[in-house]
Order: C-alpha cells, then structure tokens, then sequence
C-alpha cells in the first residue's frame, strides 16, 4: 500500500499498540493512516489523544455548536481528514447530519441558525492567520452563550486549529469514514458535492 502522508505510516506495536487499533477499529471501524505516521513517536500520540479525551468531557458548550465550530476550523485550515472525521462523529453522537454536511458551505446554506453562523464565523477568524476575532464578535457570543461557554468553544477551536494544521502538513488525507457509514458527501461550497 503507498502512502499519502509526508511521513510514511509505521507498523503500531505492542501493548498500547494494540489497545490504539483496537479502540479505533471500534470507534472508527477501521485504523486511519495517520495513526501510522503519528506512531514514530508514541508519546506525542498519546498525550494527543488524552487531551482530545479529555475536551471531550467538556459541557459548557451545546454539543452541536461545538460539532460545527470545529468543523468549520477544519474547514478553514483545509484539513478534509478533520472534516470528514467530524462528520462521521456528528453521527455518531446524534448531532444533526444535515447541519454537519452543510458545515463545508455554511455562508451560502439555510441550514444554520443565525448562533450557529457567528459560532462557525468565530472559528474561521480564530484560524485565520493572523487571527481575526474582533471585539463584536466575541461580545455577541459572550452575550449568548455565556463566559464558560466561550471560553469552551475558543479551546475546542485552537484544539482543532492545531490538530488540522499537523494533519495538513504531515500530508494526513481523508480516510472515507463518512462513506464507509452511508452518509452522502460533504457539502462543497457553492453546492457542488465534494468527492
């Protein structure tokens, strides 16, 4: 099998190995490539994970806001890895596929709330470069959704902003999990769907 990334996937081994590719083959019903490339270094892998693990158990944030914050971050980082592992996840978790599918043309669909739209405006300027949040965007959204809100959804978007960045430059692509559960493709913007 040749590899996408930049860094060739290695073989996952040992004890924690094992437990890596057994929990993904549960969760994701298969063990993404990127597993592989991160599995040079282990540890990075692991600590990784703990802190994804760990946003996990956050709950100031309505689950579905958060779902469409970072996919919108994946989105403006260009990471379709991140994009379609969202997807896949909304699904799983019962969030709104609809909304989720839309997430890649947000600006242009009628799917979303107006929160919904200044949730996913604020993790597109977050990851922009330089950021570009301004005053009235945070106050809209610290007047809304509250400050422990804000604040989860600020982390869960630099979490996926740094998450999506290393994927894109290790070369990390899609690995077809929306496909692979019958989801239809993610939106593109200006209604083409993507591949």
């Amino acid at each position: 099998m040749t590899s996408s990334t930049r860094v060739p996937p290695t073989e996952i081994t040992g004890l924690y190995g094992t437990l890596v590719t057994t929990m993904s083959r549960r969760m994701l019903g298969q063990v993404p490539e990127s597993l592989g490339v991160m599995w040079h270094h282990p540890a990075v892998l692991k600590d990784l994970m703990r802190l994804g693990r760990r946003a996990e158990s956050w709950n100031r944030l309505d689950p579905q806001l958060a779902s469409l914050a970072t996919m919108a971050a994946a989105g403006a980082i260009g990471c379709g890895f991140c994009l379609d592992l969202h997807y896949f996840l909304a699904r799983d978790r019962g969030l709104d596929e609809a909304k989720a599918r839309e997430v890649p043309r947000w600006r242009e669909s009628t799917a979303f709330t107006p929160l919904e739209r200044r949730v996913m405006e604020y993790a597109e300027a977050m990851c922009a470069t330089p950021p570009a949040v301004t005053d009235e965007m945070s106050a809209a959204l610290l007047e809304e959704l509250g400050a422990p809100a804000l604040v989860e959804l600020t982390a869960r978007v630099g979490l996926m902003n740094a998450t999506a960045r290393s994927n894109v430059a290790l070369g990390t692509r899609s690995q077809g999990f929306a496909a692979s559960c019958g989801l239809p493709p993610l939106a593109a913007p200006g209604g083409v769907p993507s591949a």
